[in-house]
Formats: C-alpha cells, sequence, structure tokens
C-alpha cells in the first residue's frame, strides 16, 4: 500500500511515532490490557484506536471517568510503560512510513511529534535503529495540550526553524489530523495495521 502524498515541496517533515512510524498500537493495547487488568477496568479495541494520540495519563484519567473508577493515575502509568518495554523487541516499523523517512534523511529536517512519553518514544526509536533520522522530538510533558490542540506540531516547527505551512505530517489518528489541519499543516494519513495487511496481536 502506498501512502497518498500530498503535491507539493516540504521544508520539514513531522512524524507522530506509535502507529505511525513504529508499529507499535498492537503492543501498546497489549500492555494496557494487561495494566488495566490488574485494576479489572475493560479497554475495548475500538476505544483504544480511537484515543490515540492521547497521552497516557489522559487515556487512565477517561477510563477512570467512563467506568467510575478511582485508579492511581502514575502507578498504572508506569505499570503500562513498563508492560510495553517488555514487548519492545517485537517491535517492528511501518514499511510505508519508513520509506519516506529515509528518503528525507539528510535531505529536509524531521521530527517526532508524539503523545506518548520521551522514554517510550527513545526506546521505540532505538529498536528500530531510527533514533538519528529526526531532528528534535516532542513528547508528552513537552507541551500543555495535547492532540487534537496544534501546539505539539507548531512547537516542532518552530524547533526545526521551519514555517508550519512548509511541513508535512504523518499520522495514523483522527486526532492527529486534525491538530496538523489546525496548526495550517499538510497531512498524510497512515492506515491502521488492519488496513495495512498486518494481523493484530
Amino acid at each position: 500500500m502506498k501512502l497518498k502524498i500530498p503535491v507539493g515541496t516540504f521544508g520539514a517533515y513531522l512524524f507522530d511515532c506509535d502507529g505511525t512510524v513504529a508499529d507499535s498500537m498492537p503492543l501498546h493495547y497489549v500492555a494496557w490490557g494487561r495494566a488495566l487488568g490488574e485494576w479489572s477496568c475493560e479497554f475495548e479495541e475500538k476505544f483504544f484506536y480511537s484515543l490515540g494520540g492521547m497521552p497516557v495519563r489522559d487515556i487512565i484519567a477517561t477510563l477512570n471517568q467512563k467506568h467510575g473508577l478511582c485508579m492511581p493515575v502514575e502507578e498504572v502509568a508506569h505499570r503500562k510503560e513498563s508492560l510495553y518495554f517488555e514487548l519492545l523487541p517485537q517491535l517492528k516499523a511501518v514499511p510505508e512510513v519508513l520509506k519516506h523517512v529515509e528518503e528525507a534523511h539528510r535531505r529536509i529536517p524531521c521530527a517526532v511529534v508524539s503523545g506518548s512519553t520521551r522514554e517510550s518514544v527513545e526506546a521505540s526509536l532505538q529498536v528500530l535503529n531510527l533514533s538519528d533520522r529526526f531532528q528534535t522530538l516532542v513528547c508528552a510533558g513537552d507541551y500543555e495540550r495535547g492532540k487534537p490542540d496544534p501546539e505539539a506540531f507548531l512547537m516542532a516547527a518552530e524547533k526545526l526553524g521551519v514555517k508550519p505551512g512548509e511541513c508535512l505530517v504523518f499520522e495514523d489518528t483522527d486526532m492527529g489530523i486534525e491538530a496538523a489541519t489546525a496548526a495550517g499543516m499538510a497531512s498524510v494519513k497512515v492506515p491502521p495495521p488492519w488496513e495495512r495487511g498486518v494481523g493484530r496481536v
């Protein structure tokens, strides 16, 4: 499957990490299932994918509200992250996106803009041997308002020294595409694993 790249010349590429560069969403879902299972909290797969791009702590707060639970946010967040790190050796890149990461390398600046923690993003990129492909990372904790707010994308453009209108965003979630549009950036939608012919974990 080829990605539909908008026509134009771009000064920078901004990539979401999970589900975009890294085919990590199925692994994240397994980690979530194990962490939340310890608190008897359900997390339907469809709902999980609908929250793509939302910071980990916001997801736990959302689930607390949805299910009337009082899970300790920090504790569950750390547990989920540690379970994800255990699954990291299974991680692969999204081939259709990897092609554009490699094509852009040393040609135009690239950034990762993610709702995941910096530790999680750095670990994923390290496993994929892609750490040197990105000039900057903008992760949860670096900005106040997560996607669909444009703040994180605008921050990445500023760090790269590129105008927002010259950036192309690669995203796998509607929330991420909304954030890119609000930032005045062109975007590419990366299909979910099952549409790319990748089985779910």
